[in-house]
């Protein structure tokens, strides 16, 4: 692995600069309006090392709403809660079908194939809802502890547009409970979910806030332990399988590291041993992951030699 990072600053800018007019072939969420209303042009990347380094170009500082990477740090929470006793009620096989579907969900009896799809999330909102009194404030308090910053907050905007567009997510919130597999009320699990993915984070937040998975679990900066190195390994490897939806094997092919998307147009990629990258720009390609983002994802590890395949 290449860590001469000296000129990585230059190396970012170079890369924004060639993805310039790439947004043009994506298109913004719109299905939750929200999110529609989020300057298309707008993109940053950033590098957060775990020894301390921290590398940005571009809108790296912008704030965007995080929608699925939120899933994340609501596993980590969870796997910390309730320990190995969640891989009885969701699995850990990626999905294969788009990110909500419900056909398969039916089809397996109401277990999600993997707690980063819609249906694994939704799963992992209610053993959050279940096991703290005030969950979206935990949750909110989790991230704001991770990133350092006190300032990260729920953009209201999009939390109303999620709740009024939120139907199929109600769907299968209700699939699930039909099998016996959802125990808090359903507008309790869908008001949690829908706030995780309200939160509003730049790349620089995120990449430092989930430093502790390139590092066995410890944030490298307080030397504190997040969770345990076995459910770092357990993350991460769901994230090379299954982080970035149906384009999950492409991502491994090309990238090579455990990842997550979210509609928001933001992508994260743990490298372990050195560090969290994070790259941001609203226009998706077809399976809701950033155009942009996948590319700069592909051109920095190249760049840098970080495959966890190498």
């Amino acid at each position: 692995m290449n860590n001469n990072t000296t000129d990585l600053e230059k190396k970012l800018q170079a890369l924004l600069l060639a993805e310039q007019d790439n947004f043009l072939q994506g298109k913004v969420a719109d299905y939750i309006p929200a999110l529609a209303n989020v300057k298309p042009e707008l993109m940053g990347i950033s590098v957060a090392t775990i020894d301390g380094q921290f590398f940005g170009a571009g809108d790296y500082q912008h704030p965007f709403s995080i929608q699925s990477i939120s899933k994340v740090f609501g596993l980590v929470m969870a796997m910390n809660r309730i320990g190995d006793s969640i891989w009885q009620r969701v699995r850990m096989e990626p999905s294969g079908q788009p990110f909500n579907s419900i056909v398969q969900l039916e089809w397996e009896k109401g277990i999600p194939r993997n707690p980063v799809i819609n249906a694994g999330a939704l799963l992992v909102s209610d053993v959050l809802t279940s096991h703290f009194s005030a969950s979206k404030l935990a949750f909110l308090t989790f991230v704001r502890k991770l990133a350092n910053n006190e300032k990260i907050h729920i953009d209201n905007q999009v939390y109303l547009s999620e709740l009024k567009h939120g139907n199929l997510n109600a769907a299968l919130a209700y699939l699930m409970k039909s099998f016996g597999n959802i125990e808090a009320e359903i507008p309790d699990v869908l008001s949690h979910y829908f706030t995780q993915c309200s939160i509003s984070m730049s790349c620089q937040q995120l990449a430092t806030s989930l430093l502790f998975l390139a590092n066995k679990g410890v944030d490298p900066r307080t030397q504190k332990s997040i969770c345990t190195i076995r459910d770092a390994h357990k993350v991460n490897a769901i994230l090379s399988t299954s982080g970035m939806y149906d384009q999950s094997g492409e991502f491994a092919f090309s990238v090579g590291l455990p990842a997550k998307s979210g509609v928001g147009g933001g992508i994260i990629a743990i490298v372990p041993g050195y560090g969290v990258i994070c790259a941001w720009s609203p226009p998706l390609n077809s399976y809701g992951n950033s155009v942009v983002g996948m590319n700069l994802m592909a051109a920095i590890t190249e760049e840098l030699g970080l495959s966890i395949y190498h």
